[in-house]
């Protein structure tokens, strides 16, 4: 989503594409309408990737002895490898017609020059090794294993959060117009650093932006005043917003009451905001928030 910053240990190239990584759920659809949106806004090429589950690990893991012989046990496991390889030659199938309705959704909303590309894998390695050429990932909350219950995220999301260095949009379930996004700020490194992406990037130009505060900072005014400063700027008219009280619960209120279309996080930091976004805030607003969520670093 970013321009290379100023920061050495943090730059994102410009010619990066926006990756919409997608799987067989309800997600599709949303993931792909968001992608197409951030590849318009960033004037951003968009590839589509699929990543198929590794079944030749199956059958090798599958331990049979003492329970029947060996002739049987060989037969058997060779029998267990030809059913993984046809149901891998089926996936990979429907990964690829799905992998051409996306494209074609997403030339249809306005994508930039929209591509495919299946891997193999775990997704969270599949996406580290892609991440160089990636400028932002786009997921959904959920995959295929997790359906659509609301008390829970998908296992893939916090592995993939964790491992990759690009920022990360964790869309909602279906799409909606952005207009209108909040940052979730407290004065910290970390958070200031997402300050200055957000002024660094074309994504959110020209949008209604509004910073959200839990409680007192710990620099006092000095740090809201910065981030306004520094919103201000770059071309931004932010309104702030501080409320006492833990940040789950005034993060998520806020975010209802003033009717956000998009949420922007830092992904890790340090001490007290290290807690916050790693520990249980951070999931509990993925599970709560109806609306996407973009997690920075």
């Amino acid at each position: 989503m970013v321009t290379t910053t100023r920061s050495t240990d943090y730059e994102i190239p410009v010619d990066g594409t926006v990756m919409a990584c997608l799987d067989v759920s309800k997600y599709n659809p949303s993931v792909v309408d968001y992608a197409a949106w951030a590849s318009q806004r960033l004037s951003a090429e968009l590839e589509c990737l699929h990543v198929l589950e590794d079944r030749s690990k199956r059958s090798a893991g599958v331990d049979f002895s003492g329970t029947i012989g060996i002739d049987a046990q060989s037969h058997l496991l060779d029998e267990l490898a030809e059913l993984d390889a046809r149901q891998s030659r089926v996936e990979m199938q429907q990964g690829r017609a799905m992998l051409e309705q996306a494209c074609k959704r997403a030339e249809a909303a306005g994508a930039l020059r929209p591509t495919s590309l299946q891997r193999q894998g775990p997704r969270a390695q599949a996406l580290t090794e892609l991440e160089t050429r990636v400028r932002l990932f786009v997921l959904g909350k959920r995959g295929e294993s997790a359906g659509i219950n609301g008390d829970h995220i998908g296992a893939n999301l916090e592995r993939v959060v964790r491992s990759v260095h690009r920022p990360t949009l964790v869309t909602s379930r279906s799409f909606r117009k952005v207009e209108r996004f909040a940052i979730a700020f407290d004065g910290s490194p970390t958070t200031r650093k997402c300050v200055e992406m957000v002024c660094m990037s074309p994504l959110l130009t020209d949008l209604d932006c509004r910073l959200i505060m839990a409680g007192d900072p710990p620099d006092g005014q000095a740090g809201l005043d910065w981030a306004v400063e520094r919103l201000e700027a770059a071309g931004f008219s932010p309104q702030t917003h501080v409320d006492p009280g833990d940040a789950e619960r005034v993060i998520a209120e806020q975010v209802e009451q003033l009717d956000i279309d998009l949420l922007v996080m830092g992904a890790y930091g340090h001490s007290r905001i290290r807690r916050m976004i790693v520990g249980s805030t951070t999931t509990a607003l993925l599970q709560s928030c109806r609306i996407p969520i973009l997690l920075l670093r």
